[in-house]
Protein backbone atom coordinates (compact mmCIF):
# COMPACT_ATOMS: atom_id res chain seq x y z
CA UNK A 1 0.00 0.00 0.00
CA UNK A 2 1.19 4.15 -0.69
CA UNK A 3 1.58 5.66 2.28
CA UNK A 4 -0.01 9.21 2.01
CA UNK A 5 0.94 12.63 4.21
CA UNK A 6 -2.16 14.42 3.96
CA UNK A 7 -1.21 18.46 5.15
CA UNK A 8 -4.21 19.22 6.96
CA UNK A 9 -4.95 22.71 9.32
CA UNK A 10 -4.50 21.74 12.72
CA UNK A 11 -5.34 25.71 14.24
CA UNK A 12 -6.36 29.23 13.43
CA UNK A 13 -7.50 31.81 15.09
CA UNK A 14 -9.40 34.96 13.99
CA UNK A 15 -7.49 37.98 14.13
CA UNK A 16 -8.55 40.54 16.86
CA UNK A 17 -8.74 44.35 14.79
CA UNK A 18 -8.28 47.48 16.93
CA UNK A 19 -8.64 51.16 16.04
CA UNK A 20 -6.44 54.13 17.43
CA UNK A 21 -9.82 55.42 18.43
CA UNK A 22 -13.44 54.88 18.06
CA UNK A 23 -15.19 58.15 18.99
CA UNK A 24 -17.44 59.93 16.85
CA UNK A 25 -15.58 61.60 13.79
CA UNK A 26 -16.11 64.82 11.91
CA UNK A 27 -13.77 64.74 8.70
CA UNK A 28 -12.78 68.19 7.91
CA UNK A 29 -10.99 68.36 4.29
CA UNK A 30 -8.37 71.07 5.61
CA UNK A 31 -6.74 68.13 7.59
CA UNK A 32 -6.64 66.01 4.41
CA UNK A 33 -2.93 64.67 5.14
CA UNK A 34 -3.21 64.09 8.75
CA UNK A 35 -4.01 61.40 10.01
CA UNK A 36 -7.27 59.84 11.08
CA UNK A 37 -7.36 56.31 11.92
CA UNK A 38 -4.82 53.74 12.62
CA UNK A 39 -6.46 49.95 12.46
CA UNK A 40 -3.86 46.96 14.07
CA UNK A 41 -4.40 43.34 13.81
CA UNK A 42 -3.15 40.51 15.15
CA UNK A 43 -1.62 37.43 13.19
CA UNK A 44 -4.20 34.71 13.00
CA UNK A 45 -1.19 31.86 13.52
CA UNK A 46 -2.38 29.11 10.78
CA UNK A 47 -0.27 26.18 11.85
CA UNK A 48 -1.05 22.61 9.95
CA UNK A 49 0.74 19.10 10.70
CA UNK A 50 3.86 20.03 9.20
CA UNK A 51 3.94 23.28 11.25
CA UNK A 52 3.14 26.69 11.08
CA UNK A 53 2.16 27.94 7.84
CA UNK A 54 5.11 29.33 5.64
CA UNK A 55 2.63 31.00 3.19
CA UNK A 56 2.21 34.32 3.22
CA UNK A 57 -1.01 35.93 4.69
CA UNK A 58 -3.68 38.37 2.68
CA UNK A 59 -5.71 40.81 4.11
CA UNK A 60 -8.55 42.57 3.31
CA UNK A 61 -10.04 45.57 5.60
CA UNK A 62 -13.71 45.69 4.21
CA UNK A 63 -15.99 49.17 5.68
CA UNK A 64 -19.48 49.01 5.17
CA UNK A 65 -22.68 51.13 6.66
CA UNK A 66 -23.64 49.49 9.50
CA UNK A 67 -27.02 47.29 9.07
CA UNK A 68 -25.63 46.42 5.59
CA UNK A 69 -23.87 43.14 7.47
CA UNK A 70 -21.02 43.62 4.65
CA UNK A 71 -23.11 42.95 1.97
CA UNK A 72 -23.59 46.25 0.59
CA UNK A 73 -23.21 46.75 -3.52
CA UNK A 74 -20.86 49.37 -2.61
CA UNK A 75 -18.99 47.73 -0.10
CA UNK A 76 -15.36 48.80 0.32
CA UNK A 77 -12.43 46.63 0.28
CA UNK A 78 -9.07 47.31 0.50
CA UNK A 79 -6.37 44.70 0.22
CA UNK A 80 -3.51 44.47 2.55
CA UNK A 81 -0.36 42.40 1.68
CA UNK A 82 1.71 40.95 4.85
CA UNK A 83 1.20 43.56 7.53
CA UNK A 84 -0.62 44.14 10.39
CA UNK A 85 -1.77 47.42 10.12
CA UNK A 86 -3.13 50.11 7.98
CA UNK A 87 -3.40 53.66 8.58
CA UNK A 88 -5.88 56.08 6.99
CA UNK A 89 -5.04 59.84 6.43
CA UNK A 90 -8.54 62.01 6.44
CA UNK A 91 -9.09 62.30 2.59
CA UNK A 92 -8.34 58.61 2.31
CA UNK A 93 -10.78 57.68 4.86
CA UNK A 94 -13.01 60.46 3.25
CA UNK A 95 -12.58 58.85 -0.12
CA UNK A 96 -13.09 55.66 0.79
CA UNK A 97 -16.50 56.82 2.88
CA UNK A 98 -17.51 58.85 -0.54
CA UNK A 99 -16.79 56.19 -2.81
CA UNK A 100 -19.90 53.90 -0.07
CA UNK A 101 -22.39 56.43 -1.48
CA UNK A 102 -22.57 57.96 1.41
CA UNK A 103 -24.06 61.90 2.04
CA UNK A 104 -21.30 64.37 3.31
CA UNK A 105 -21.93 66.80 5.88
CA UNK A 106 -24.25 64.22 7.88
CA UNK A 107 -23.16 61.12 10.39
CA UNK A 108 -23.44 57.76 9.50
CA UNK A 109 -23.11 54.90 11.12
CA UNK A 110 -19.59 52.89 9.76
CA UNK A 111 -19.00 49.23 10.08
CA UNK A 112 -14.94 48.27 10.29
CA UNK A 113 -13.45 44.43 9.96
CA UNK A 114 -10.59 42.41 8.57
CA UNK A 115 -10.77 39.47 6.68
CA UNK A 116 -7.48 37.32 6.48
CA UNK A 117 -6.77 33.91 4.31
CA UNK A 118 -3.94 32.33 2.81
CA UNK A 119 -2.84 31.15 -1.06
CA UNK A 120 -6.15 31.95 -3.45
CA UNK A 121 -8.35 33.29 -0.83
CA UNK A 122 -8.31 29.71 1.25
CA UNK A 123 -9.21 29.14 4.98
CA UNK A 124 -10.60 32.90 5.32
CA UNK A 125 -10.67 34.07 9.03
CA UNK A 126 -13.20 37.26 10.10
CA UNK A 127 -12.70 39.44 12.53
CA UNK A 128 -14.84 41.19 14.96
CA UNK A 129 -16.55 44.58 13.70
CA UNK A 130 -15.57 47.72 14.90
CA UNK A 131 -18.69 50.31 14.78
CA UNK A 132 -18.03 54.30 14.56
CA UNK A 133 -19.83 57.39 13.79
CA UNK A 134 -17.93 59.48 10.89
CA UNK A 135 -19.09 62.50 8.99
CA UNK A 136 -17.72 63.19 6.13
CA UNK A 137 -17.22 66.18 4.04
CA UNK A 138 -17.80 66.75 -0.11
CA UNK A 139 -15.10 65.15 -2.40
CA UNK A 140 -14.86 63.81 -5.33
CA UNK A 141 -12.81 59.78 -6.27
CA UNK A 142 -12.24 61.73 -9.78
CA UNK A 143 -11.77 65.66 -10.77
CA UNK A 144 -15.45 66.61 -11.97
CA UNK A 145 -15.46 68.74 -15.97
CA UNK A 146 -14.01 71.39 -15.62
CA UNK A 147 -16.37 74.11 -17.39
CA UNK A 148 -19.11 71.20 -16.09
CA UNK A 149 -19.14 69.60 -19.91
CA UNK A 150 -18.96 66.28 -20.95
CA UNK A 151 -19.18 64.60 -24.19
CA UNK A 152 -18.75 60.88 -25.66
CA UNK A 153 -16.77 60.19 -29.17
CA UNK A 154 -15.41 57.17 -30.61
CA UNK A 155 -16.36 54.16 -32.70
CA UNK A 156 -18.84 53.12 -30.18
CA UNK A 157 -21.41 56.18 -31.03
CA UNK A 158 -22.46 57.95 -33.95
CA UNK A 159 -19.62 60.61 -34.94
CA UNK A 160 -16.32 57.62 -34.46
CA UNK A 161 -12.93 59.26 -33.29
CA UNK A 162 -14.17 62.88 -33.99
CA UNK A 163 -13.12 65.86 -31.42
CA UNK A 164 -13.96 68.05 -31.40
CA UNK A 165 -17.70 66.71 -32.37
CA UNK A 166 -19.45 68.97 -34.93
CA UNK A 167 -22.58 69.23 -35.79
CA UNK A 168 -24.86 67.65 -35.26
CA UNK A 169 -23.10 65.42 -32.80
CA UNK A 170 -21.88 67.93 -30.13
CA UNK A 171 -25.52 68.06 -29.21
CA UNK A 172 -26.17 64.56 -29.82
CA UNK A 173 -23.62 62.96 -27.75
CA UNK A 174 -22.98 65.67 -24.72
CA UNK A 175 -23.88 64.69 -21.30
CA UNK A 176 -26.97 66.30 -19.25
CA UNK A 177 -25.55 67.80 -15.97
CA UNK A 178 -27.66 66.34 -13.00
CA UNK A 179 -25.62 67.56 -9.98
CA UNK A 180 -22.19 68.76 -9.55
CA UNK A 181 -20.70 65.13 -9.46
CA UNK A 182 -23.74 63.40 -11.92
CA UNK A 183 -23.91 63.42 -15.45
CA UNK A 184 -26.26 61.24 -17.42
CA UNK A 185 -26.92 61.08 -21.36
CA UNK A 186 -28.94 58.34 -23.21
CA UNK A 187 -28.14 58.01 -26.98
CA UNK A 188 -28.41 54.80 -29.75
CA UNK A 189 -24.88 53.15 -30.23
CA UNK A 190 -24.40 50.43 -32.80
CA UNK A 191 -22.63 47.85 -30.34
CA UNK A 192 -19.07 46.79 -30.44
CA UNK A 193 -16.51 49.44 -30.30
CA UNK A 194 -14.99 51.60 -27.81
CA UNK A 195 -15.41 55.47 -26.87
CA UNK A 196 -13.67 57.91 -24.64
CA UNK A 197 -15.68 61.00 -22.76
CA UNK A 198 -14.03 64.29 -23.02
CA UNK A 199 -14.51 67.55 -21.33
CA UNK A 200 -13.20 69.78 -23.37
CA UNK A 201 -13.76 70.15 -27.69
CA UNK A 202 -11.13 69.23 -29.44
CA UNK A 203 -8.69 68.40 -26.11
CA UNK A 204 -7.75 64.52 -25.39
CA UNK A 205 -5.11 65.16 -22.53
CA UNK A 206 -8.11 65.77 -20.30
CA UNK A 207 -10.31 62.87 -20.91
CA UNK A 208 -11.81 60.33 -18.94
CA UNK A 209 -10.65 56.33 -18.90
CA UNK A 210 -12.03 53.10 -18.01
CA UNK A 211 -9.48 51.63 -14.58
CA UNK A 212 -8.92 47.87 -15.22
CA UNK A 213 -11.54 45.84 -14.04
CA UNK A 214 -14.31 47.53 -15.61
CA UNK A 215 -16.80 46.21 -18.56
CA UNK A 216 -19.02 47.80 -20.91
CA UNK A 217 -22.18 48.06 -18.41
CA UNK A 218 -20.23 49.29 -14.98
CA UNK A 219 -16.75 50.04 -13.25
CA UNK A 220 -14.74 52.71 -12.26
CA UNK A 221 -13.04 55.46 -14.19
CA UNK A 222 -10.36 57.83 -13.81
CA UNK A 223 -9.07 61.20 -15.90
CA UNK A 224 -6.41 59.71 -17.85
CA UNK A 225 -5.57 59.75 -21.43
CA UNK A 226 -5.49 56.09 -22.21
CA UNK A 227 -6.43 53.78 -24.80
CA UNK A 228 -9.19 51.95 -25.49
CA UNK A 229 -11.04 53.88 -23.34
CA UNK A 230 -14.28 52.15 -22.39
CA UNK A 231 -15.77 49.64 -24.29
CA UNK A 232 -19.29 50.09 -25.90
CA UNK A 233 -21.94 47.72 -25.28
CA UNK A 234 -21.89 44.24 -27.62
CA UNK A 235 -25.42 45.00 -29.35
CA UNK A 236 -27.01 48.16 -31.03
CA UNK A 237 -29.49 49.95 -29.15
CA UNK A 238 -30.85 52.86 -26.96
CA UNK A 239 -28.73 52.92 -23.83
CA UNK A 240 -28.36 55.73 -20.74
CA UNK A 241 -24.81 56.59 -19.39
CA UNK A 242 -24.53 57.57 -15.80
CA UNK A 243 -21.08 58.86 -14.53
CA UNK A 244 -20.60 59.84 -11.14
CA UNK A 245 -17.47 61.61 -9.94
CA UNK A 246 -17.98 61.80 -6.22
CA UNK A 247 -17.93 57.97 -6.37
CA UNK A 248 -15.62 57.31 -9.67
CA UNK A 249 -18.12 54.67 -11.28
CA UNK A 250 -19.77 54.54 -14.36
CA UNK A 251 -22.86 52.67 -15.53
CA UNK A 252 -24.97 51.63 -18.46
CA UNK A 253 -28.14 50.30 -18.75
CA UNK A 254 -30.23 49.56 -22.26
CA UNK A 255 -33.40 51.08 -22.25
Amino acid sequence: KKDEHKIMLVSSTAPVLTASSTAPMVLNGANGSNIALRFNWTNPDYKFTTGTSSQDVSYTLQIDTTGANFTNPSLQEISIANDLSKEFTVKDLNTTLTKLNLLENIPHNVEFRLKASLAGGAVPLLSNVIKMVITPYLDVAVPIPTNGTLWITGDAVGSGWSNPLGNPYDVNQKFTQVSNTLYQLILPMPGGGNYKLIQQQGDWATQYHMLTGGTWSSGEFEKKDADPGFPGPPSAGTYKITVNFKTGKYTVEKQ
